[in-house]
């Protein structure tokens, strides 16, 4: 046994000193696999950047109601006697105020991108007394908060970073009215720093919506809290919600953008068979200028399996190294990159690539696969190369 694992030491040695002679099929399939994963991790940072944006946006101790059977705010509807009778529910934490609750309601305005100068739609949401302080990680850092009644909006540094026009203290016309920025706020990385926010009583009479709202939020008094809220919603025939937290809301919200992280392994896949095909034809050329060597060694008693290892091991470490490049070139392009898409409510979200520690594994998973698969069938043919080949130059 130790004598077999010295041949191969010796023959996967005796191959990668010989990389240098080969260098220029050598660093084509090496930057091959590097493109392959580099395409794969920006898909996946992207999608798991948006992901990471929504399902972290949520809080366990908010809850959230829609019209029953709304995916999502956009189709949601609910009348001003809803939000009356909601506010009476058990299970609704109370303040010196009263129960904390928050009628919603949100339109969807222009913005212009800074990166490309392109309008996109944003979304400037009603928020009640008690909307503010019902979202998670969100603090005013300049300026101050709106007015009740007054046509004032605070802006979230996520829009400030993406859309040019909100820089406190700018004036811009919403339908037929103008609107001041009068605060910025922060949202610790969340989807409502995505978001435009002002009085929900002034938003409902500027844009003619009467007495209506989207969503209503609450803050639960405990664990229990949210089967409370469905009990009673379920006991008054005029109550036709679906209730669920803040959290799970969000985590629903982030699941189609999961489909870009497959379309990403969909194109992988498929490049990765470009990437193959190089690793084969560099792996077979390999060992056709190392066929005198090969044999040679099979001659004087080098068992097949050194020679099999041996190629084997001078693939992976290609495809290894290219895995590791990619990730590399990946993580420096786009980590932490900010960027805007649409979201579930056609408004934009503004996130962050994120490539994660999965996202590496994942790159060097599938730069090992390319390695291995390239890298067997030379192997086999090196393992079973003719001693005949030792005597013929």
């Amino acid at each position: 046994m130790g004598s077999l694992f010295a041949q191969i030491s010796a023959v996967v040695k005796m191959n990668l000193l010989s990389l240098p002679k080969r260098v220029g099929s050598s660093l084509t399939t090496l930057l091959a696999v590097a493109i392959v994963v580099t395409v794969l991790l920006a898909f996946m940072a992207m999608g798991q950047g948006f992901q990471k944006t929504m399902a972290g946006s949520g809080s366990e101790d908010v809850a959230i109601m829609l019209r029953g059977g709304s995916a999502a705010e956009l189709n949601s509807g609910l009348g001003g006697d809803v939000y009356t009778n909601v506010s009476s529910s058990p299970g609704i934490a109370k303040d010196e105020n009263g129960p904390i609750i928050s009628g919603e309601l949100y339109v969807v305005v222009d913005g212009v991108k800074k990166s490309s100068q392109t309008e996109a739609n944003l979304p400037l949401r009603g928020i009640g007394p008690a909307g503010f302080s019902l979202r998670k990680n969100i603090s005013l850092i300049d300026g101050r908060m709106f007015e009740e009644g007054k046509t004032e909006i605070i802006v979230g540094t996520s829009i400030l970073s993406q859309f040019s026009g909100f820089e406190l203290g700018s004036k811009m016309k919403f339908g037929a009215t103008e609107w001041t920025v009068v605060g910025v706020f922060d949202a610790g990385g969340s989807v409502f720093g995505s978001e435009l926010l002002t009085d929900v009583r002034t938003l409902q009479a500027q844009f003619n919506r009467g007495n209506s709202y989207q969503s209503i939020r609450v803050r639960l008094d405990g664990p229990e809290a949210i089967q409370k809220i469905r009990d009673f919603i379920e006991s008054d025939p005029r109550l036709n919600l679906d209730v669920m937290t803040e959290q799970a809301y969000y985590s629903d919200q982030s699941r189609d953008m999961g489909r870009l992280v497959y379309m990403g392994w969909g194109l992988a896949i498929f490049m990765a068979l470009g990437a193959l095909a190089g690793a084969l034809n560099t792996m077979y050329t390999s060992v056709e200028a190392k066929a005198v060597e090969i044999a040679t060694l099979r001659a004087i008693g080098f068992k097949g399996i050194s020679a099999f290892f041996g190629t084997l091991v001078e693939s992976l470490v290609l495809a290894i190294i290219g895995g590791v490049l990619g990730t590399l070139i990946a993580f420096l392009l786009f980590d932490g990159i900010s960027t805007s898409t649409m979201g579930g409510s056609f408004t934009q979200v503004v996130f962050d690539f994120n490539v994660s520690a999965d996202a590496f594994k994942s790159g060097i998973i599938l730069a090992v696969i390319i390695g291995l698969v390239g890298g067997f069938f030379p192997a086999w043919r090196a393992s079973r190369m003719p001693l005949l080949k030792a005597f013929s130059s």
